[in-house]
């Protein structure tokens, strides 16, 4: 007589036999001897499994929000925050054609009270766009945009993002351009970089920051003064274009806007003196085509960012690095100069249709915390393409310093 096991081995193999083939034969179950109730249960299991496995691959991570590609709305900008009682806010947008991103944006806000396991959504606003979670003296903001190319905005929560102000306008025009970037506090000042965009083709952004008295009310357009905009340099030995910029307090104090540099793996670095920008130069960057933020570790004394570098191994990577997305790197720098890969986080094979990207991350102790704007399968037909991303997906990165976890297969990644 047959063991328990070799009857197990046998109907699977008998099972997946019968999914090769696109149909359904439960005759197969008569020669496996199993009492009649389980041959009944064993049977509708056999039945269902053509349906059952085509159900689609979850993300890496715990999804926090998402959204079908069919809905013509892709989920973009993702921000995330760590509350002064240790709670977790995360933010995205949608952009796409049915996202209404040209004229009143959509931002959703959600919170999770155990450490990014579970998340509830507490909030969806309207006009707001390309925006960043921020704290101020314990109250939380919201700053980017009120559409694609519209005026600067921000709004405040002292709840912890459960309700909002009305959204304040920082500027009385349009053309602004901007992402989830860091605010960076500097001698009783608070700095963010944004970008103009001159009506017309795209491709001609021009770099500013801007900053307010961290004591300051910062809904009021007054609080706030910029620097004069910056275009990209003709002097620069190459690249066409910046934009998304991250505000950084440099090793010598000084605060700078490093920018990506339109499609190629570079970043530009502008340094602010006497409320004016000057140009530094190029660095070379892993991902620095796309976004990305910079942090400052103050145990290590090291900068840190999450960027998705073009691998040599995708031949996509010398056309159009740009929109190579499948990779998401954990890299550090001593000095912002030489930047150097840690270990990859996330990676997929296909860069066409997987991206883990516009990460935003904060330190949580040990670990790093991060949202992704991430294109992966789904039970509707997945993405159209890496860019145009399906889910909010949340990652700790545990013991992010150690030298010992290298891959995503390892325990320190959720």
């Amino acid at each position: 007589m047959a063991t328990a096991v070799e009857r197990a081995r046998r109907f699977r193999t008998s099972s997946m036999q019968v999914r090769r083939n696109g149909k359904s034969d439960v005759s197969v179950l008569s020669q496996l001897h199993f009492p009649e109730t389980m041959t009944r249960i064993l049977a509708t299991l056999l039945l269902l499994a053509p349906w059952l496995s085509l159900a689609a691959p979850a993300p890496p991570g715990v999804v926090i929000d998402h959204e079908p590609a069919k809905t013509g709305r892709y989920i973009g900008s993702p921000s995330i925050v760590i509350l002064p009682d240790g709670d977790y806010v995360a933010s995205h947008d949608f952009f796409g054609p049915k996202s209404g991103q040209s004229v009143s944006a959509t931002t959703r806000v959600f919170r999770s009270g155990d450490r990014g396991v579970t998340w509830k959504q507490t909030a969806e606003l309207k006009d707001q766009f390309w925006s960043n979670l921020f704290i101020v003296r314990h109250d939380l903001y919201l700053m980017g945009t009120s559409c694609e190319y519209g005026r600067i905005v921000i709004r405040r929560s002292q709840d912890g993002g459960l309700t909002w102000s009305e959204t304040s306008f920082l500027t009385p025009d349009a053309n602004y351009h901007t992402a989830p970037v860091p605010i960076v506090e500097k001698d009783g000042r608070i700095w963010r970089a944004f970008e103009y965009h001159p009506p017309g083709p795209w491709g001609h952004f021009q770099a500013f920051l801007m900053s307010a008295p961290s004591d300051a009310n910062l809904l009021q357009a007054e609080s706030w003064t910029r620097t004069p905009r910056l275009p990209y340099p003709s002097a620069a030995e190459k690249g066409t274009t910046w934009l998304e910029g991250n505000a950084v307090v440099a090793p010598d104090g000084s605060v700078l806007d490093i920018l990506r540099v339109n499609n190629i793996e570079s970043a530009a670095i502008l340094k602010e003196t006497n409320q004016q920008l000057h140009f530094q130069g190029l660095v070379d960057f892993p991902g620095g085509s796309k976004k990305f933020t910079i942090r400052y570790d103050k145990r290590r004394r090291r900068y840190w960012t999450l960027s998705n570098p073009a691998l040599d191994k995708y031949p996509l990577s010398a056309t159009n690095p740009a929109s190579v997305r499948n990779t998401l790197a954990l890299m550090s720098s001593k000095d912002l100069h030489q930047w150097k890969i840690e270990r990859i986080i996330l990676s997929h094979d296909d860069p066409q249709k997987y991206g883990f990207q516009y990460v935003d991350w904060q330190f949580d102790g040990d670990d790093i915390v991060a949202a992704s704007r991430t294109a992966f399968d789904d039970d509707f037909g997945g993405p159209p393409r890496a860019h145009d991303a399906n889910y909010l997906t949340f990652h700790r990165i545990r013991k992010f310093r150690s030298k010992s976890h290298v891959s995503r297969n390892d325990s320190d990644l959720q």
